[in-house]
């Protein structure tokens, strides 16, 4: 007498618990991901004889690299737990949205009721025509005060 062999039942895995996991961890981590800041560029600065001091409170950096970059750079407060902590910011901008980016800075000194003092800061090698630009997008709103940075040279004798 012959027996009858059950036939075996094919194993099946539900992969659904799998993919939602998978899409869980990677929603989490894009979620948590800190973004690098744009990196600080290196500026070599034009000489001059000038020695009025660069304030060290209430500024707001506008550097111009060699690439024609345009960064702008201030620090700002901010308040966690009862504590002001100063925060440097770095915002890369073109010379069109220049404007809208320091008024954005400017908009936080004035939330402090501090008055900012904008200082271009060229290199030496910036193309001239862009760090014209920069002033008379300025001078066109009415951002008639500002300092520019060089590197101090003696006078030689």
């Amino acid at each position: 007498m012959l027996k009858k062999m059950k036939r075996r039942v094919g194993v099946r895995i539900d992969m659904t618990p799998m993919v939602d996991i998978a899409f869980l961890l990677l929603i989490f981590y894009m979620a948590t991901t800190v973004f690098k800041p744009p990196e600080k560029k290196s500026v070599t600065l034009p000489a001059s004889h000038a020695k009025l001091p660069l304030p060290d409170k209430n500024i707001i950096n506008i550097t111009v690299t060699k690439d024609d970059s345009i960064f702008i750079e201030f620090i700002e407060e901010v308040d966690e737990g009862g504590k002001k902590i100063p925060t440097r910011r770095l915002m890369e901008t073109g010379p069109d949205d220049l404007i809208v980016n320091l008024n954005i800075a400017r908009g936080v000194f004035w939330e402090r009721g501090q008055n900012p003092i904008p200082v271009i800061k060229g290199d030496r090698e910036a193309k001239y025509g862009l760090i014209e630009q920069i002033m008379k997008n300025m001078k066109d709103n009415d951002l008639n005060v500002f300092q520019l940075v060089t590197e101090f040279k003696a006078e030689e004798r």
